[in-house]
């Protein structure tokens, strides 16, 4: 071993020390300057509501109409389906690819979105309980991305549909068997 290999080892056995140091005390500082000095228990609370709907007006001295509240229409929600329209394709387990006994299902619901160019439906991918989060709601979207193509071949531009993913989120049947699961491998084509 050189003099300079041995100076080099003997700086390095010697700082080790230091730099944990410094590293423990820029943990602690930073640790420290996390800390708040607002003690929640002690911060005030005012009450704006009791002076707000007395005087009818918001912080700024607007006037609110509480009445405008009740109309307010969120698209999708309420909107009609269309009747005698089967609008559920079903997946077999672990699979996103569309099965034969859906294309008569595809097919009316094509025909009725080239009949209706104005409306807009939603591909809701569904998944049973099984698997992680994650997982579910990538096979939930990719079950709806393909109900899509599936659509896109029978002519309906991309513009009327879009495909989303709920995972394990909304099940259609609670259960552990079968026949749940079944019923929540799904893709609903919900009109808005």
């Amino acid at each position: 071993m050189t003099t300079r290999s041995i100076a080099t080892s003997l700086a390095t056995r010697l700082s080790r020390p230091l730099v944990q140091r410094t590293a423990a005390v820029a943990l602690l500082m930073a640790l420290a300057a996390c800390g708040s000095s607002v003690k929640l228990d002690e911060a005030p609370v005012e009450d704006r509501s009791a002076a707000t709907a007395s005087t009818g007006t918001d912080q700024g001295g607007t006037a609110m109409d509480q009445g405008s509240m009740d109309g307010v229409n969120v698209p999708g929600i309420d909107t009609p389906q269309p009747a005698g329209l089967e609008r559920l394709v079903y997946f077999d387990f672990d699979s996103f690819d569309v099965r034969s006994d859906a294309t008569p299902i595809l097919e009316a619901n094509a025909r009725y979105l080239r009949a209706n160019p104005n409306r807009k439906v939603n591909l809701e991918g569904h998944t049973d309980e099984r698997g992680g989060r994650e997982y579910n709601l990538a096979l939930g979207q990719k079950r709806a991305e393909s109900v899509r193509r599936a659509l896109s071949l029978m002519g309906i531009p991309d513009s009327q549909m879009e495909p989303v993913s709920f995972g394990e989120e909304k099940p259609a049947a609670v259960g552990f068997d079968e026949g749940s699961y079944a019923q929540n491998r799904r893709v609903e084509l919900v009109y808005r």
